[in-house]
């Protein structure tokens, strides 16, 4: 079945950002024949708002550019990192840089805005790479990239956000490079804990997605401790996925399912003199339902936008489950790249698709 995209003039009307009972009851080519004047309007407005966010955007981007560069590129010259703390600016200039983003947010917030955004954040070792720096060093800067991208989502009231930190196959690499990046996860996650100046602006509550036995015992006690901390948060809910591929969360949700009705067709069956249960076969059904209670991802909504840095267009097991109608979206820039620009740009790609996803969920929810 072909579904008509909406056009953006009906957008506008759909979404309230012109009188809703303008468009009530009303078909969108009736619309333009009796309300040829509005329709006219409102399509000055939709190009108006369109050149407002390209303008907003350019100038974005001219002071980036005449900020000074994050890191050198100078060979084996180790940069100069902030702290989580320094991601919280003052001064004019940020007042300038917070001030132009805040109108991109507004022209931004007059669409439908995603609840839940997940990165596969790819391209630290090629940064590091096309730089000639340490390789170690492009994975720090790329939590630069992440913590800076956490405060842009929370200014953009996205609430969920998940990111793929290391996978199950990672540990195949060379022990070296392994142990490095233990190291420097026990090193970030210790960061977060001491200087929590991000984690308390945007309120977030931090949780680790996968098989954390895996991890060595000083990485895993700081991810515990970091959600034991934020466990009480009511802001953005951060979601950590290492070590973790999607086979082994649907495995092991699998896993608990069964577990589960086995101790119920346990106790049915402890209960009934005759040893029989009349109502075992509908107790021992697993449904999609049951699956869903037991995945990493229980509580929390669906990606709306899947976004894979540096051009790559494989999800590389990364919540299969999940990610059934969500937005896939594979921007250029390595990870330690991604900046609020092409946050901005995913946001718009996803709000022109909205309304073919949406009439997707709709039919599949028919369907079951």
């Amino acid at each position: 079945m072909f579904v008509e995209p909406l056009s953006y003039s009906t957008f506008l009307f759909k979404y309230q950002i012109l009188p809703y009972s303008v468009l009530f009851n009303c078909h969108p080519t009736l619309l333009i024949e009796e309300r040829t004047v509005t329709f006219f309007l409102t399509e000055v407005l939709n190009q108006m708002c369109l050149l407002f966010a390209a303008s907003l955007l350019l100038i974005w981007t001219i002071i980036i550019r005449m900020a000074a560069p994050l890191v050198s590129a100078s060979p084996l010259v180790e940069p100069k990192l902030p702290r989580p703390d320094d991601m919280v600016t003052t001064g004019v200039f940020s007042s300038f840089q917070n001030f132009i983003r805040k109108c991109l947010i507004a022209v931004l917030s007059y669409g439908p805005m995603p609840k839940h955004i997940a990165f596969i954040m790819d391209g630290n070792r090629r940064y590091a790479k096309f730089r000639s720096i340490q390789e170690g060093t492009g994975h720090r800067v790329g939590f630069s990239s992440l913590m800076a991208n956490l405060l842009y989502c929370h200014e953009m009231g996205v609430k969920y956000i998940t990111v793929y930190a290391f996978s199950i196959d990672n540990f195949k690499r060379d022990p070296s490079e392994v142990q490095a990046l233990m190291e420097l996860m026990e090193e970030k996650i210790n960061e977060l804990l001491e200087h929590s100046n991000v984690i308390n602006k945007v309120n977030c509550k931090i949780n680790f997605w996968g098989n954390l036995d895996m991890l060595c015992e000083p990485v895993r006690l700081a991810a515990q401790k970091l959600m034991d901390k934020t466990a009480q948060n009511t802001g953005i809910v951060f979601s950590v996925c290492m070590p973790y591929n999607s086979t082994s969360e649907i495995v092991n949700a699998v896993n608990g399912v069964c577990a589960e009705k086995r101790e119920m067709l346990q106790k049915e069956n402890s209960s009934n003199f005759n040893g029989h249960d009349a109502n075992g076969g509908v107790h021992s059904e697993i449904s999609v339902a049951d699956l869903d209670r037991h995945m990493y991802s229980v509580g929390c909504p669906d990606p709306d936008i899947m976004i894979r840095t540096s051009g790559e267009t494989r999800l590389s097991n990364f919540l299969l489950w999940q990610t059934t109608f969500s937005h896939l979206q594979n921007p250029d820039p390595l990870w330690p790249e991604f900046s609020f620009r092409h946050l901005v740009w995913a946001i718009l790609q996803y709000q022109r698709v909205y309304p073919y996803l949406e009439e997707t969920k709709k039919l599949a929810k028919k369907q079951l």
